[in-house]
């Protein structure tokens, strides 16, 4: 028995943020200049009273509906967020309740960002393939811009809230989710990170993260985000941990349908595509409505190439996400 990705869904907020309104608080940077920065027009915005839960429920209701799925066959619950509702309880358990999964179906939430999409599918899949559950219910929901502080136009271009839901199932053949790579490196924390808001707040992790610091008016949380640190990261991590994940899956480049690949910025992804020497009808890319959603990028743009015909049944993707933590993990999965 092979766990396999059987369907995906997603759930973006209604409230829209677009480079014209940022254009407008910030008249230095023009909307074509945002524009070719970040590849992002829009993004969208979680209401002051929607949180990270909500988004999960909405995203899971939208895939139960289309794909008639009854929440009573769910047998565990995987919810990837970084912005949970509370400290405890799990964000997954009130999750649970919400959709009406059952009592004997397990709960838990994972904490990371950017490649927790992917280790989401990697636990899915040794829940599976060990014989404990047969369906999981993976679900990533962040609102990363409720920490964003409202001066800082360097991460309030690029992030977007939103949710996805993804059900795997335990039907499909061993190599359905294969080549599993892993890769952290804690000591770039201090790259990414929510200096304040937590039991540790204010700690000298990063001492550069302080909004006053960066001469803004503490907001309570005010992400910090090092971009050339991070880009410099991803061009180090990625292009090694594409060859990685070929030579498990005894693979070509030229084997690979389709890479889809946490959406970070059209920049970064640009880069990317031209250093690994990918075509670009093979290189997906899928931000310009939604922005960087963190942990939900990958599976709102398999959804989108699907949506678009991009991605169709038999299909070898190859699936990386890397950032926040400094965490990454890519894998290929047959569609």
């Amino acid at each position: 028995m092979g766990a396999r990705i059987a369907a995906v869904d997603y759930y973006l907020p209604e409230r829209v943020l677009d480079n014209e309104e940022l254009a407008t608080e910030f008249p230095e940077w023009s909307v074509e200049k945002i524009s070719a920065k970040t590849g992002i027009d829009r993004r969208h915005i979680s209401a002051p009273d929607e949180f990270s839960s909500d988004l999960a429920i909405a995203a899971a209701r939208k895939l139960f509906a289309r794909d008639a799925i009854d929440p009573q066959t769910i047998d565990y619950v995987i919810l990837c967020t970084q912005s949970p509702d509370y400290f405890l309880p799990s964000t997954s358990c009130i999750v649970q309740n919400a959709l009406g999964v059952p009592t004997s179906a397990g709960a838990t939430d994972i904490t990371l960002g950017c490649s927790g999409y992917v280790y989401g599918l990697g636990l899915a899949k040794g829940l599976i393939e060990s014989g404990q559950v047969s369906n999981v219910l993976l679900l990533t929901a962040d609102t990363y811009t409720k920490f964003i502080n409202p001066a800082d136009k360097s991460v309030r271009t690029i992030f977007g809230d939103g949710a996805s839901a993804t059900l795997v199932t335990g039907d499909g053949d061993v190599d359905s989710i294969t080549a599993i790579t892993y890769g952290t490196d804690g000591a770039g924390g201090k790259s990414l990170i929510v200096p304040n808001g937590g039991l540790r707040a204010g700690a000298a992790l990063q001492p550069n993260a302080e909004p006053i610091v960066r001469e803004l008016t503490p907001s309570g949380y005010d992400l910090y985000m090092d971009g050339p640190d991070i880009f410099n990261f991803t061009l180090r991590v990625v292009p090694r941990t594409v060859e990685e994940i070929l030579t498990k899956a005894e693979m070509e480049r030229e084997d690979i349908d389709l890479f889809v690949f946490h959406q970070a910025n059209a920049f970064m992804l640009e880069h990317l595509r031209k250093k690994l020497k990918v075509p670009a009808d093979r290189f997906f890319v899928s931000l310009a409505e939604s922005g960087n959603t963190v942990s939900s990028t990958i599976p709102i743009a398999l959804a989108d190439a699907e949506g678009q015909g991009k991605l169709v049944k038999g299909m070898r993707v190859m699936l990386l996400g890397f950032g926040v933590g400094l965490s990454w993990g890519g894998l290929v999965t047959r569609w």
